[in-house]
């Protein structure tokens, strides 16, 4: 029963490729499926960029929970190494950035990380609540973005009350 139920569904896809092959031109199915591979790479590698972004994103945010641990427990020099790690998982994500050419928000929080990681490096002391915004600023990135239509709702939500 499934083998024919296989074969005939077997057949019917080759009857339809075999349709619309002679249907169409050749030279208008090579250009399709061209185009088609086009947009699949496009998608794929922006959906690396964005995994890539958002690891770099996470591995600050561990490392700045990390360095808040250890600024509690008074450990200045292990708080300063997590926040030089956090630097460094910032970079990269603010390399990834770059390359899309979008608007830069991981740079300004990446220079108050190097603010925070100077001043400890130096012995000031570090009130807490720096860090806290600076993982404030990375749950913000982190979040998703809201979707299109709650964006579209609100604009027009903003325009009436203007009115």
């Amino acid at each position: 029963m499934f083998k024919l139920l296989g074969w005939l569904i077997l057949f019917v896809a080759g009857f339809t490729a075999g349709y619309y092959a002679g249907q169409n031109p050749v030279e208008e199915l090579q250009r399709s499926v061209s185009d088609l591979t086009r947009s699949v790479l496009d998608v794929s590698t922006g959906l690396q960029r964005t995994v890539r972004l958002r690891h770099g994103l996470v591995d600050g945010k561990a490392h700045v929970v990390e360095a808040k641990a250890e600024l509690l427990d008074k450990n200045y020099g292990n708080a300063a190494t997590a926040l030089a790690q956090a630097i460094e998982s910032l970079e990269r994500a603010s390399a990834v950035e770059r390359e899309t050419r979008g608007t830069q928000k991981v740079r300004p929080l990446l220079e108050k990380v190097r603010e925070v990681h100077l001043e400890l490096s130096m012995g000031r002391p570090i009130p807490r609540t720096k860090l806290d915004d600076i993982q404030k600023e990375l749950d913000a990135l982190l979040a998703p973005p809201p979707p299109k239509e709650a964006k579209a709702a609100k604009e027009r939500k903003e325009s009436r009350e203007r009115e």
